[in-house]
């Protein structure tokens, strides 16, 4: 050691004596009742708030009212089933497909730009008759299944650059890299700030991992800059900060604008389930993208707080399972889940409320989107298997 900084994982490691266990052998008990609740509370919300805001523009563009809320239902449905199945597997099986899985993931982002795999500048869906799949959501859990994996393996290692980090930053950056050019730059950041998250509870140098934040804020600046309608989004979120921008509320800030003025008129107690007047074709993607302005306007302050605090619920009871799981693996797994889950919704409420410049990603559990949330489902459902393996007993952990 020459005096450098080095980051020891003091929670995700610190059950060193347990991690010989087999990850075979690990007993299986009861699941994390209140991990469940919040995944049910949140889905519960997505089913009453698609409706609301899905009915109207649906009947205008399509003719048929119920025409998102019937796709949402089929979503999950097939979220649901994922999720039990994943419920009754065990972690050393999800440690054995990890790269069977990696390498579909990758297919998965490469087809989307084959032609006539999808259309127009935008390639991010694999269309099958009625279905139309995201590859870019299962990779992110594949990459989170290959980091667990592999940092599980490298733990004594971790702290060299070549052998303990840039193998993680090629394999997922290449994954990011692929997101990007779909082009899905939210759900790039959102894997990236996963890469880095893992690193950091697996032990990595500070010093590799500042390099690895200034190389990935260096990548955004010129994604940023590469493309008009990114740039404008972020010169209008600095001029907001400052006060300014209200000359862009017609124009390229008026999604933001008309997110704004949901919450302003939702104020604390809401104006009624159902009585919003920003998804009357106001508010773009208000069933989509922008669904927690509407759950601000109809239910205020207090609908607004009750979504964050099941994020929280589900923050914190997800950090639980990762503490307490007896295997490394399934300690960092179980990380991933919870970090992907809350950073989206984290990231997915910043922009709403313009606290982030304006970028699409669905909130989990409760924005229509049928891939995003058959893999939301399917991760709680990951969470709450390795929930079943957790350790119960303190005395577990001296």
């Amino acid at each position: 050691m020459t005096g450098e900084v080095f980051v020891q994982p003091t929670v995700l490691l610190r059950t060193q004596r347990i991690a010989t266990t087999s990850t075979s052998s690990t007993q299986r008990g009861p699941l994390d009742p209140w991990l469940l609740l919040a995944v049910v509370g949140l889905v519960l919300i997505g089913e009453v708030m698609v409706f609301s805001t899905s009915y109207f523009y649906a009947f205008e563009r399509f003719n048929d009212p119920y025409r998102f809320f019937w796709k949402h239902q089929l979503a999950l449905l097939l979220g649901s089933v994922g999720l039990v199945v994943a419920l009754f597997i065990p972690s050393h099986v999800y440690h054995r497909v990890t790269y069977p899985l990696l390498a579909f993931a990758f297919v998965g982002l490469v087809i989307v730009f084959v032609p006539g795999v999808s259309s127009g500048k935008v390639h991010r869906w694999i269309h099958a008759g009625p279905l139309n799949f995201q590859p870019s959501e299962l990779a992110k859990g594949a990459a989170i299944l290959y980091l667990a994996t592999s940092l599980a393996k490298k733990t004594e290692r971790i702290a060299g650059f070549t052998y303990g980090v840039l193998p993680h930053l090629v394999i997922v950056g290449a994954i990011a890299l692929l997101i990007a050019l779909e082009p899905d730059l939210g759900g790039a950041v959102s894997i990236s700030l996963v890469l880095f998250a893992m690193l950091f509870v697996a032990g990595a140098r500070l010093r590799h991992l500042f390099a690895l934040w200034t190389g990935g804020i260096l990548l955004f600046v010129v994604a940023a800059i590469t493309a008009n309608y990114r740039l404008d989004r972020i010169i209008i979120f600095v001029k907001r900060l400052l006060g300014g921008a209200s000359e862009h509320n017609q124009g390229i800030g008026y999604q933001l604008n008309q997110s704004l003025i949901a919450f302003g008129a939702g104020g604390v107690s809401g104006v009624g389930l159902g009585e919003s007047r920003q998804k009357l074709l106001y508010l773009p993607e208000a069933h989509t993208d922008f669904i927690f302005a509407v759950i601000g306007e109809e239910t205020g302050l207090w609908g607004a707080g009750i979504i964050i605090c099941l994020f929280a619920l589900l923050g914190i009871r997800g950090l639980r399972v990762a503490m307490r799981h007896p295997q490394l693996f399934g300690r960092l797994l179980a990380f991933g889940c919870t970090f992907l889950l809350v950073c989206q919704a984290g990231l997915n409420m910043g922009v709403v409320l313009g606290l982030l410049p304006t970028k699409g990603l669905p909130l989990p559990f409760i924005s229509y989107g049928g891939s995003a949330l058959v893999t939301a489902l399917i991760y709680a459902g990951i969470l709450l298997s390795l929930s079943r393996e957790a350790l119960r007993e303190n005395h577990a952990y001296a």
